[in-house]
């Protein structure tokens, strides 16, 4: 099991995006919270929030490249009512570390559910409610999968238990690998690069969406990103999704330049087809980053999430 302190953390640094529609009687002002920090080896993890035993944890996981930055306004607008544990992956902000080599996305769930289990459950605490984004989605299913003891519900923002579901229909890890091999190998020859304007354009709907985006990628761990993007190319948890006893939570973006929204529901709700307690929530007018194209719709979901 995983076993890490608690030092006080002094000071947080907060992204310059759009702020959260405030829970009601749970927002607090940047200036009024109380954070702490943990250390693992895969991840560090700031803790914010009420500390009473009654209170609801909630793990936030961002996605590919992403820093916990990306959960500030969630953390202002929620961290009067629950204790929050914003996730930050290795590499995605600040020193690679373990990551910098070697398979990634197994073992930080693994150790992921290690420190639920070790700084959660076994404290009591009961369990947490998990909340990720893209590769934190996968995460947070790949948790309720192999650990359902340790998860009360999770939502999932944008993001598929198999990726290659977005090349085919009929597309399998043994069919995916060679691409996956290969934009591996040519990005880590390639080193550092920006992310090109397609991408961008696939991320935010917004230009200042997408700034903070380009931003956010530029300070990651370019070694880290193309391993986990391959770890995740090559994770299939499809046969999976039947052990989730969990109730599920997908939201899922729309914007008309991807196609038809009759396409898009299909896509969701045929990749999640096996979960046992589902709720699908379509956001319009999105892309990728939904809590920056649409940050009062997501806090809405977050709230009816939270409080079902």
């Amino acid at each position: 099991m995983m076993r890490i302190t608690l030092p006080l953390l002094l000071a947080l640094t907060c992204a310059s995006h759009a702020i959260a529609k405030p829970a009601k009687n749970c927002v607090v002002a940047n200036s009024a919270r109380d954070a702490a920090k943990a250390e693992g080896k895969r991840f560090s993890v700031v803790i914010e929030g009420p500390d009473g035993k009654d209170v609801q944890d909630v793990i936030l996981i961002p996605g590919l490249s992403s820093p916990r930055a990306i959960w500030d306004p969630t953390v202002a607008a929620f961290a009067g009512c629950y204790r929050l544990h914003s996730i930050q992956m290795r590499g995605f902000g600040d020193a690679a570390g373990i990551n910098a080599t070697g398979p990634v996305l197994d073992a930080f769930v693994k150790e992921l559910s290690d420190y639920i289990d070790d700084e959660i459950v076994d404290q009591g605490r009961g369990k947490p409610a998990i909340i990720g984004h893209s590769m934190g989605g996968l995460s947070a299913a790949m948790i309720a999968a192999r650990y359902p003891l340790l998860v009360d519900r999770i939502l999932i923002e944008d993001s598929l238990p198999f990726i290659g579901l977005l090349f085919s229909p009929y597309a399998t890890v043994t069919t995916v690998k060679p691409q996956a091999l290969k934009m591996r190998a040519n990005g880590l020859a390639a080193g550092k690069q920006p992310l090109n304007e397609w991408t961008l354009q696939t991320m935010s709907a917004t230009q200042q969406g997408r700034a903070q985006v380009a931003k956010w990628s530029d300070t990651a761990d370019y070694r880290v990103t193309m391993q986990v993007f391959y770890d995740v190319m090559t994770t299939d948890i499809r046969p999976e999704l039947p052990l989730i006893a969990a109730p599920v939570t997908v939201l899922y973006p729309y914007d008309s330049v991807v196609g038809s929204a009759e396409q898009i529901d299909a896509l969701y709700a045929n990749a999640y087809r096996g979960v046992g307690q589902l709720t699908m929530k379509r956001i319009d007018g999105s892309r990728h980053f939904i809590m920056l194209d649409q940050p009062d719709k997501f806090a809405d979901a977050v709230t009816a999430f939270l409080t079902k």
